[in-house]
């Protein structure tokens, strides 16, 4: 080799190490805009609604969190109540396709209190029945006024006249607890979700044919894709004596489900499935202003990491048939008011 070639070698070799590192670069502030865009993609997917403006202080009292020591700001460990509502829109081409009926709006046709032990290491989630007959109170409306009180209305009824706010006022004068967060999940992206998580294992008891949800399972083990996850959520009539608890049994499998399924998942050794389910999430979520960004959300799941599946209790609010209507139910006294104390 002479002594040019190796001075044109020791000339291209700065050249080439530039380029290499120019090519990094470029990768990585690509790698940085798409991380950018994504948490603004999922951060801006969030609704939420600011719960405690609208009610002010008749409330429940708030629950005072434990002082620590600590001079780094730690993940909360107090007990946290939280209202999820299940919103089932009907209308549109896309909600048809999944099983839902025709006619227009959202109904609120879950209701769950989930109530986090402190320490975060076991929950509580009590159903709250569709049909449960209550004395709905006033609500404050968006638009300015108030509703009426209103008495022996069917529980859902707060959601259609007042939305989050009257929901989550119901919920506590008939459970005498706060609300910490509310958390409203559209059954659509439900759907979504379980296709994202590559579907959820559910065993039913009985054989299911339901000509509303369209569902039709034998008895047995199955693993479900979306549609047919919101299909068992929404199927009522298919099962037992075609009431609302029937369903709320169901609904009860698809949490538990759901929640080994999410911790089978390996997701954070799957980026992009990762960002499929949080894409799934977000976009389905409707939230109080406390929880309404990624990092509230992410910070409220990281003080979760100590609770599985197998700690958290499915009940149902205690309920009889309403003396004024066969088709009805009413809290079951003196055991709903012994299971909201339990949980105070």
């Amino acid at each position: 080799m002479t002594g040019d070639d190796e001075g044109r070698r020791a000339g291209r070799r700065p050249r080439v190490l530039k380029a290499v590192g120019l090519t990094l670069a470029g990768v990585l502030v690509a790698g940085c805009a798409a991380a950018g865009w994504a948490y603004w993609h999922l951060n801006s997917n969030i609704k939420s609604v600011d719960i405690n403006s609208a009610l002010g202080d008749d409330r429940p009292a708030k629950a005072t969190p434990t002082p620590t020591a600590s001079q780094e700001a730690p993940l909360p460990t107090e007990a946290v109540n939280i209202l999820v509502l299940g919103s089932d829109s009907r209308s549109g081409e896309d909600n048809e396709a999944l099983g839902g009926g025709s006619s227009a709006g959202a109904r609120s046709d879950t209701a769950m209190v989930v109530h986090i032990d402190a320490g975060r290491t076991a929950a509580t989630v009590v159903s709250i029945p569709r049909d449960t007959l209550v004395t709905r109170p006033s609500c404050p409306l968006k638009g300015g006024g108030s509703t009426a009180v209103s008495y022996g209305s069917m529980f859902n009824s707060a959601y259609a006249v007042g939305g989050p706010v009257c929901a989550v006022k119901t919920v506590e004068s008939i459970t005498n607890i706060r609300m910490d967060h509310y958390i409203e999940i559209d059954f659509s992206g439900f759907a979504k979700l379980v296709n994202a998580l590559g579907g959820v294992t559910v065993t039913t008891d009985e054989d299911i044919d339901d000509d509303d949800s369209h569902l039709t399972l034998k008895a047995g083990t199955h693993h479900l894709d979306g549609k047919q996850a919101l299909a068992l959520a929404r199927t009522r009539y298919g099962i037992g004596d075609g009431s609302d608890l029937g369903r709320i049994g169901l609904q009860q499998k698809l949490v538990k489900a759901l929640l080994e399924q999410i911790s089978s998942a390996g997701l954070l050794t799957h980026p992009a499935k990762l960002y499929s389910v949080a894409d799934a999430v977000t976009g389905s979520l409707t939230t109080d202003t406390g929880l309404d960004s990624l990092t509230e959300l992410t910070s409220f799941g990281e003080s979760l990491k100590g609770l599985a599946a197998d700690d958290v209790k499915t009940v149902t609010m205690p309920v009889v048939t309403a003396p004024s209507n066969p088709n009805r139910v009413v809290a079951k006294e003196p055991a709903a008011s012994e299971l909201w104390e339990s949980l105070r």
